[in-house]
């Protein structure tokens, strides 16, 4: 894994979300749900107060109020700890 180039602060993860699934695993095409995102993402850095989840985990997320931020190209989106329901 690469270094991140955002440091989180207190209870904010660092997350790269995955690309939303066009085909099913038997290779049926998936309609297009307005362009929804899936709310997965691999955990690239976490902040101090963060106990639950570390880097390298996939997480399932939530929330309106998540911050999505480009960095030399890439984009990580920044998400409060609390609104973290699972891990992968």
């Amino acid at each position: 894994m690469s270094k991140v180039p955002i440091t989180p602060l207190a209870d904010y993860v660092v997350v790269k979300q995955e690309e939303a699934q066009t085909k099913t695993a038997s290779g049926l095409l998936l309609p297009d749900k307005s362009g929804e995102k899936p709310k997965i993402a691999e955990v690239l850095a976490v902040g101090p107060l963060v106990k639950d989840v570390i880097a390298g985990d996939r997480v399932v997320f939530g929330g309106y109020t998540n911050t999505e931020v480009k960095v030399d190209g890439v984009e990580y989106m920044l998400v409060r700890n609390e609104n973290i329901y699972a891990k992968l």
